[in-house]
């Protein structure tokens, strides 16, 4: 293991007495919801060693360990984006490092423009696949160590099991949850209405900054992955509305509910 990841997988395993199964990335507006875990540690990013800091403030920038319904679970609470100048090495080493401390499955949430039009904001959507449109990828330079390959397949990043267990959650749970594919941008700007209706010629339902070179590293990993868009706002070019992050965390903070109750039915199936 490269030394510098096993310095922070040491420190992380020495302020803990679980070993998580479970993980989670919550983006901006659903960091409560690892407040509710049970025999928690909080660790924040601030104090953990090689650890890359967020530069969103309102991000709370805290590494959670914990139970949900009796599973160890570990969050991070806020993700770093390529847009705030990182490295897409420095968003690997999150997920790198959520691997070698025991995760195999992991949820990954994210606010997202709606390009389909049967899309509303506050609904929430369940992502079969990605394009990555972002200009770099987050395996470029990296050397497989003895668990990966240089060359993960893509073809199920995201884990068609988990997906109808999503599904079942939702229908039992009476949460509209629709299905789609994600686009993936650098940001930090929206985008344009042309390249929305290029997005939407190419197949994509929503677009954001940020999940594709998690579930990139992830899939080489070998961590099979669920994720979850929040449609915050519907994209440049449908209606008249300017967009602003202002109304893509409000709208975000407006379905945390039925995403929290989802997450609980989500973390209790999937491990039972």
């Amino acid at each position: 293991m490269d030394p510098i990841l096993k310095e922070t997988v040491d420190f992380v395993r020495n302020h803990c007495g679980q070993e998580p199964t479970l993980g989670l990335i919550l983006r901006s507006g659903f960091g409560e919801y690892a407040n509710s875990f049970t025999d928690s540690v909080i660790l924040p990013y601030s104090n953990l060693p090689n650890f890359p800091r967020s530069t969103i403030p309102i991000h709370p920038g805290n590494l959670i360990v914990g139970s949900v319904e009796r599973i160890p679970c570990i969050a991070l609470q806020g993700r770093l984006h390529f847009y705030e100048g990182y490295s897409m090495r420095d968003i690997a080493f999150l997920i790198r490092l959520l691997g070698r401390l025991g995760i195999n499955r992991l949820i990954v949430t994210n606010a997202a423009g709606g390009i389909n039009l049967d899309f509303e904001p506050g609904d929430l959507m369940l992502i079969t696949d990605h394009i990555n449109m972002m200009g770099s990828n987050p395996l470029i330079g990296f050397p497989p160590d003895e668990s990966s390959t240089r060359f993960p397949d893509m073809s199920e990043a995201y884990d068609a099991r988990m997906r109808e267990i999503a599904l079942e959650v939702a229908r039992r749970k009476e949460i509209i949850l629709h299905q789609g594919i994600y686009i993936g941008v650098s940001g930090p700007n929206f985008e344009t209405p042309a390249e929305i209706r290029m997005y939407r010629t190419l197949g994509a339902d929503a677009v954001g900054m940020s999940t594709v070179p998690e579930v990139i590293v992830a899939a080489q990993t070998g961590i099979r992955v669920l994720g979850i868009s929040c449609i915050s706002n519907m994209a440049a070019g449908i209606g008249t509305q300017k967009i602003t992050d202002n109304e893509v965390l409000e709208t975000a903070k407006k379905a945390r509910g039925k995403l929290y109750s989802l997450l609980n039915g989500i973390i209790k199936a999937v491990n039972s």
